[in-house]
C-alpha cells in the first residue's frame, strides 16, 4: 500500500502521519481518526487527505487496508534499526522506482561532466558518489564546500547531482540556484519529495526515511538508502555501456 508514488506524494504534515503510523502499527489500525491526528500532531483534514493519497476513499478503508499491510509482515519497529531501511527497500522494490532511477541514468548518462554536492556527511557521500561513478567509466568530480565558486566554466554541459537530508539547508539552496542560473541540470537525492531542494531540482529521488538528530544539530539519519540510490544508478551506467 505504502508504494514510493504515493509517498512522494506526501506534504510534510502528510509525512508525519506515515511516519508515526508504520512506527506504530500494532496501536494505530485500531485508533480513531481523531486519536491519529492527535498523536501524529495533525489535524484530522490531514489524516483524511492522507489516506485518500494513499488510495483510499476515508479513514475507514484506510484501516482495513493498513491492518492487511501489517498481516502481510510489512512493518517497522519502534525505534530505529533494520526495519526502517527493510521498509524502504520494501517500498523501492517496484516498477515505479525502477523507472525513476532509468530516467536519472539516462541523463546522466547523456552529460558531459557530473559534479556531486553535499555539505557534513552528505559531503561525505558525495565524494563516495564522485569515485563511484569514476569507477563504472563516467568521470565525477565533488564539491563538499557550499561557497565554492560557481562559473560558466563549471556548469557547462554539466549534472550537478546535490545531495541533503533535508532538502532545507540554506547553503545548499543557495549553491543549487547558483547552477540552476547558469543552465546546470540539477538532480537531487533527498529524504522528502516536498523539500525545497526537491522542488528546484529537474529531478528528483527520494528515500523517505525521517531525519534522526541528536542534541537538536547532530545529524545521524541513515545513508543507507543514499548509498543505494548512488550503486544503482551506476550499475545503470555499466549495463548501458557494456
Amino acid at each position: 500500500m505504502f508504494t514510493h508514488d504515493a509517498i512522494s506524494s506526501l506534504n510534510h504534515l502528510e509525512m508525519a502521519v506515515y511516519h508515526y503510523a508504520v512506527r506504530h502499527p500494532d496501536t494505530v489500525s485500531y485508533m480513531t481518526i481523531r486519536e491519529l491526528a492527535e498523536c501524529a500532531g495533525v489535524s484530522t483534514t490531514t489524516v483524511l487527505r492522507f489516506c485518500r493519497k494513499l488510495g483510499c476513499d476515508g479513514y475507514a478503508e484506510f484501516r482495513v487496508h493498513f491492518r492487511l499491510w501489517i498481516e502481510g509482515g510489512n512493518t517497522s519497529p519502534d525505534n530505529f534499526g533494520a526495519g526502517e531501511i527493510i521498509h524502504f527497500f520494501n517500498a523501492v522494490n517496484n516498477n515505479e522506482f525502477e523507472c525513476r532511477l532509468d530516467a536519472a541514468a539516462s541523463v546522466i548518462r547523456d552529460a558531459k561532466r557530473v559534479i556531486f554536492i553535499g555539505t557534513g556527511t552528505s559531503g561525505a557521500i558525495a565524494k563516495y558518489g564522485a569515485r563511484f561513478f569514476s569507477n563504472v567509466g563516467k568521470f565525477s568530480n565533488h564539491i563538499d564546500d557550499p561557497w565554492f565558486p560557481v562559473t560558466q566554466d563549471l556548469t557547462q554541459d554539466a549534472l550537478a547531482i546535490i545531495l541533503s537530508v533535508s532538502g532545507e539547508t540554506p547553503e545548499i539552496l543557495q549553491f543549487a540556484s547558483q547552477f540552476s542560473l547558469h543552465r546546470c541540470t540539477l538532480l537531487s537525492i533527498t529524504s522528502h519529495a516536498g523539500s525545497s531542494l526537491a522542488k528546484l531540482s529537474d529531478l528528483n529521488i527520494s528515500w523517505h526515511i525521517p531525519q534522526t538528530r541528536i542534541q537538536g544539530k547532530y545529524d545521524i539519519t541513515t545513508q543507507i538508502p543514499v548509498v543505494y540510490i548512488l550503486e544503482a544508478l551506476g550499475r545503470r551506467l555499466v549495463k548501458n555501456t557494456a
